[in-house]
């Protein structure tokens, strides 16, 4: 649960601008609401790779993996769990 809470603090800080945990539901879409632009995606997967010292590759950014933060969490689960 952690590491969703620190995922989830990096988007409300970062792109919400937000310290309210209730401003963003774990299943609240991050690119078609309009959270996350494409730009945002490259730095959210910079601040990924920094965290959790983890590798993502071309093949992996792909929407399924950052649609939410559920999604975002389960995509660094298998990626520590690799």
């Amino acid at each position: 649960m952690q590491q969703r809470q620190e995922i989830k603090r990096y988007i409300l800080q970062n792109f919400l601008f937000a310290d309210d945990d209730s401003s963003l539901g774990d299943q609240d879409a991050l690119i078609a609401g309009g959270i996350i632009d494409s730009t945002g995606i490259i730095e959210l997967i910079d601040f990924l790779e920094e965290r959790f010292h983890i590798a993502v590759t071309p093949e992996e950014m792909v929407p399924a993996n950052f649609h939410t933060v559920e999604s975002v969490d389960g995509f660094v689960s298998r990626k520590l769990a690799s």
